[in-house]
């Protein structure tokens, strides 16, 4: 195997080994440490440069990699789910949500027009073509940060629109080449129908234990919360106009029994409802500490969740600087408070989504084809979770070493995905760099402010 990064990276790669045949598992062994240490923009030609590994291979066998060779993507995020379950509570939680990679072209497989939140605002809604995935991650918590959740993406799937007779125009015309790759009315799924898929495989894994997932309200639907495993519990965030009922109670009367019960008040009419009494209370939500006001009720959302009952809560700003809300959760165990603060664990996946494009390169590859384009994004998101697996079990031990001087950031008091790839990088310049016993004193010397500068390197 290609020695590029430091030795104690390599048992977190063998343990993917069973997932590749031999020549493929050296493809992979050698992408995933080159993607570690190329900077700047990651497209594939510029890894294999960067990293110099047609020296190693004829550069179209990593092509080939993504393109046409046997392996599965769930398989390596059950490797990952496996490498994570010493760090996890006896319960555990996992979120999903959707990120768009912007792409251009028009001959890009699956690419369609999104709804892009970054660029989009409350009264101007923003489009722009690329790449949808919908992504399950587990959110845990690592022994050298115990307060802080990061989001390890475990599976991913591809979200393709449905394909439509849009043509070009004059007589005869073909169908739009941006439709490339787009589903037939058999393939199609939305975004909750993926969660959905990637829910029921993780539970199955788990069997025994207790899943909770966290979603945003696209992930609230009947899509999700009445067809999930009997292990899981959603935990998301409910619209304020939703229809609240009663359980059903049993009348002695003939014909079918009713499924509801009597109407309850809306979220927004017990926020409105000037008599209601607010409880006031201290929460911890995304590391800060809130005051907030909130009512709660169990009841029925029967157009969502069916017959399931769920505890509701709804929540007041005191400061009047956001505005109200409402979360629910299928979880009857969980108090008002602990299922806000769950809730907000979902916010490590939004800074995944952030550290993977700005650090990793996820908009960056330019593939084609159909495999390639459902592979090679995930992957990335692996390569995330094995950088974080590994300073977990090792790099924390390092960090003094590798740390920047930021004089202007003297409230800085919690590790950062770029401190973690900052870290890797520079123990493996130092390994490779000096731990030749030849080197000489002056040589070590010369080289070493070479080392230094390569720190700030991203």
């Amino acid at each position: 195997m290609p020695d590029l990064l430091v030795h104690s990276f390599a048992p977190l790669l063998l343990a993917f080994q069973p997932c590749f045949t031999r020549p493929t598992f050296a493809s992979f062994w050698a992408l995933t440490c080159a993607w570690i240490l190329c900077s700047g923009r990651r497209s594939l030609t510029r890894i294999i440069q960067a990293a110099q590994l047609t020296d190693f291979k004829h550069y179209c066998s990593f092509h080939r990699f993504f393109s046409q060779a046997r392996w599965n993507l769930d398989d390596l995020g059950h490797g990952v789910f496996q490498l994570l379950l010493p760090f996890c509570a006896e319960v555990l939680v996992a979120a999903v949500d959707d990120t768009l990679a912007r792409k251009s072209g028009r001959h890009i497989w699956g690419a369609g027009m999104h709804h892009d939140p970054l660029r989009s605002t409350q009264k101007r809604p923003v489009f722009s073509f690329g790449h949808n995935f919908v992504v399950l991650s587990l959110q845990v918590a690592l022994p050298f940060a115990p307060n802080k959740y990061w989001a390890f993406p475990i599976l991913v799937r591809m979200y393709r629109k449905r394909q439509t007779n849009l043509r070009s125009p004059g007589k005869g015309g073909k169908l739009e080449r941006k439709q490339t790759g787009q589903a037939t009315l058999k393939q199609y799924r939305t975004r909750p129908e993926l969660a959905l898929e990637m829910i029921q495989i993780v539970a199955s894994w788990i069997p025994q234990r207790l899943l909770r997932v966290l979603g945003d309200s696209e992930y609230a639907g009947q899509s999700i919360s009445r067809h999930l495993p009997v292990n899981v519990k959603l935990i998301s965030r409910m619209h304020m106009k939703a229809a609240l009922y009663e359980p059903a109670t049993k009348i002695a009367k003939r014909g079918r029994r009713r499924k509801k019960g009597n109407r309850l008040p809306s979220p927004i009419q017990m926020a409105q409802d000037k008599k209601a009494k607010w409880i006031k209370t201290t929460v911890t939500l995304y590391g800060k500490q809130v005051k907030l006001w909130y009512q709660t009720v169990d009841a029925l959302w029967y157009p969502s969740a069916g017959q399931q009952l769920l505890r509701i809560v709804v929540v007041r700003d005191p400061s009047g600087r956001r505005r109200d809300d409402c979360f629910f959760s299928l979880d009857l165990n969980l108090g008002a408070t602990q299922i806000l603060e769950i809730f907000s664990r979902r916010w490590p996946l939004e800074v995944c989504f952030r550290d993977v494009k700005q650090f990793l390169g996820f908009e960056d590859p330019q593939n084609r084809v159909a495999k390639a384009t459902k592979r090679t994004a995930p992957l990335i998101f692996l390569i995330y979770d094995l950088a974080l697996l590994w300073y977990a079990q090792s790099g924390y031990q390092l960090a003094a070493t590798s740390a920047l001087d930021r004089l202007w950031y003297p409230q800085k008091d919690s590790v950062s995905f770029e401190d973690i790839l900052r870290t890797l990088r520079h123990a493996t310049w130092e390994e490779r760099i000096f731990s030749d016993p030849a080197l000489d004193a002056q040589t070590r010397k010369i080289l070493q402010p070479f080392v230094e500068w390569a720190k700030t390197l991203t």
